[in-house]
Parts: structure tokens; C-alpha cells; sequence
């Protein structure tokens, strides 16, 4: 190992120190340090958390933040500032909310009113439409106390010519279906009073009928409409129709009670012409629709209406059930159920 020489400086040691020092430092020196850049550092990252992509995802961020307390999110575009309207203004919005709850619409309850409307209507229609029938003829004919013809007319005949009369009615044969009716001895069964007398009743008959059929369609589509859009609806609507027809029935029944002879005397008025419906004893019709055909075909007719009403009214009365309120007993417990959860949450 060769030694140093005198004098000369180590190897590996420290740098001899300037004999510059800052006090004997040039200006242009001083100004060149100044002027030069400092050693650059490696920029302290900030962790930021991801942008959410989604409404959700960012509605999300933003509650956790906020939880977190100071960590860094990106505001909703809803997430504007809030002022609270005047006083007067919320409540002016909170009555309008209220009335808006409490208002109904105003076509089921138009369809509920002609329901009930149509009701009583369509039961009288059905109800004179099974009178009109042989059935009714076969009954009243062979029924004990039914007064017999003092013409000749035997059950059979009466049965018979009866039944014509009455197909009559609700088929679509024109007047000389009963014209050209003759009796045992050839003669024609109805005379010609008789047969315009038949022409005037299928004339109200018939319109009677569509009459009911139409309202019974429109029942149907009022039926309908109040299943999809109005709860109850349906049963409010027969209920109403159901005690209208009872009205009906019961105020037409006591006139007829207190008078028969003027109440069919007045009903036939009211659709036929006078001097049109009045026949003799010894006519075919009196023979075969005797004053006692019609008190039964009243009575039978009125019962029917009569029972169907009943029943309807029964099926439809409104209980706690069909209205949908609860007993008192599951009432309460479904009331501290509400507030148990009102004061959890």
C-alpha cells in the first residue's frame, strides 16, 4: 500500500470546504443560487375516492360521506339549496293535498246513480217477460179457483188460444197471426177490435223488452267499469237499486190495494187510446183473460220483483265486512301496531 503523500488529501474524504463563503459571495453568485430551481419532491397524492356512475351509486357516496364526516364527494345536480316556503304557502299546498285525498271521481259515481237507475227497470222487464209466458198460462188455468168460461171455452182451449195469444206478443208475426185464428165452428177466433187491441199491446211489449235489454247492456258495462275503478262500487250501486225498487213496488201496490179496478183502469189510459181496450163479456179475450188472469199476473209479477229486490238488498246490505272496516277488537290491534311502528321509526 503506497502511503499519501504529505500533504495531499485522502481518498474517499470529505471535500475541502470552499474558501467562498456567503459573506465574501459576488452578487451574481448569490443571485445564481436564488435563481436556481429547487430539487423537486414527489408530489403528495391525494386519495379521491371514484366517482359513483349511477344516481344511485352517487346517492349512496354522498350518505357515506356524510357519515365518514369531511371525505370528499361530488354534490347530486338536485342537491341544490332548499328555502322553506312561507307558512301560508305550505298550508295552501297542504289543503289542496287534503282535498284532492278527500275528492272522488265524479264518473263512477255517475255510473253507482245509474245502476241503481237502471235496476228496478230491468226487473220489471224480466218479471212481465215470465208472465208472458204459457207457463204462466198453464198455471193460472189449472190453478184451484180460477174461474172457468161460461161460453164453452174448456181448460184445453183456453190453453190453446192462449198460448197464440201470447207467442203473439213477443215473436214478429204481423196481425193476421191471430186474424186468421178460427174456432170450432169456423168463425174467426178474434174480431177485429180484439186483434188491433193484441197489435197495441206487442207494440208495448216489445219496446218494454228492448227497452230492458238496453239498460240491462249498459248495467253490464256500469258493472264493469265500477269493478276496475271504484271499490264497492257495484255493491253501493245494487243497493241503492235494490231499495228504490222496493219504494216502487210498495208504493204501486198499495194503490193497487186501495183501488184495482181504477189503477188497471188508469194504466191502460196511459198507453192505449180510449175506446181501444174495452171488450165484451162474450170476447175472446175476456174469455180468456178474465179481471181475476190479471190480479194474478199483478200479484205474480209484483212477488217477483218483490224477491228479487229482497235478495239483492241481503247480498248487498252494507256490513262491516263488505265496507272493508275492521272489528273493533282487530281495529285496535292494528292501531298500536301502526303506532309501535310509527315510534320505532
Amino acid at each position: 500500500m503506497t502511503p499519501s503523500r504529505k500533504g495531499s488529501r485522502p481518498t474517499g474524504s470529505d471535500p475541502e470546504p470552499s474558501n467562498t463563503s456567503p459573506a465574501n459571495a459576488s452578487p451574481a453568485n448569490t443571485k445564481a443560487k436564488e435563481a436556481s430551481p429547487a430539487p423537486r419532491t414527489a408530489p403528495a397524492t391525494e386519495a379521491y375516492p371514484s366517482q359513483p356512475e349511477t344516481r344511485a351509486d352517487r346517492k349512496a357516496a354522498e350518505a357515506t360521506g356524510a357519515a365518514n364526516g369531511g371525505s370528499y364527494f361530488e354534490p347530486l345536480p338536485t342537491s341544490a339549496l332548499h328555502v322553506r316556503p312561507p307558512d301560508a304557502e305550505v298550508q295552501r299546498r297542504q289543503a289542496e293535498r287534503d282535498s284532492a285525498l278527500r275528492a272522488k271521481p265524479v264518473l263512477p259515481r255517475v255510473f253507482q246513480v245509474l245502476l241503481a237507475v237502471f235496476f228496478p227497470v230491468v226487473l220489471l222487464v224480466l218479471a212481465v217477460r215470465a208472465v208472458t209466458s204459457p207457463l204462466f198460462l198453464w198455471v193460472e188455468y189449472n190453478r184451484p179457483g180460477f174461474p172457468g168460461d161460461g161460453y164453452g171455452f174448456s181448460t184445453d182451449d183456453r190453453m190453446t188460444y192462449g198460448s197464440y195469444a201470447v207467442d203473439y206478443l213477443s215473436n214478429w208475426a204481423g196481425p193476421r197471426y191471430l186474424g186468421d185464428l178460427m174456432n170450432r165452428n169456423g168463425d174467426p177466433l178474434f174480431k177485429d177490435g180484439e186483434v188491433a187491441h193484441m197489435a197495441d199491446v206487442k207494440l208495448v211489449i216489445l219496446s218494454s223488452f228492448g227497452a230492458g235489454a238496453l239498460l240491462l247492456l249498459l248495467g253490464l258495462v256500469a258493472i264493469l267499469y265500477l269493478r276496475k275503478r271504484s271499490r264497492g262500487g257495484v255493491r253501493r250501486g245494487l243497493f241503492a237499486g235494490s231499495i228504490v225498487t222496493l219504494v216502487i213496488i210498495v208504493a204501486l201496490a198499495t194503490l193497487a190495494l186501495l183501488g184495482w179496478q181504477q189503477f188497471f183502469t188508469e194504466f191502460h189510459r196511459i198507453f192505449f187510446a180510449s175506446g181501444t181496450w174495452t171488450f165484451a163479456l162474450e170476447d175472446t179475450l175476456i174469455r180468456l183473460f178474465p179481471g181475476q188472469f190479471w190480479v194474478d199476473a199483478g200479484i205474480a209479477i209484483a212477488a217477483l220483483v218483490l224477491i228479487a229486490a229482497v235478495v239483492t238488498l241481503v247480498l248487498t246490505w252494507p256490513t262491516r265486512r263488505r265496507r272493508g272496516i275492521l272489528p273493533d277488537e282487530a281495529a285496535g290491534k292494528d292501531g298500536a301496531t301502526r303506532q309501535a311502528a310509527g315510534e320505532t321509526a
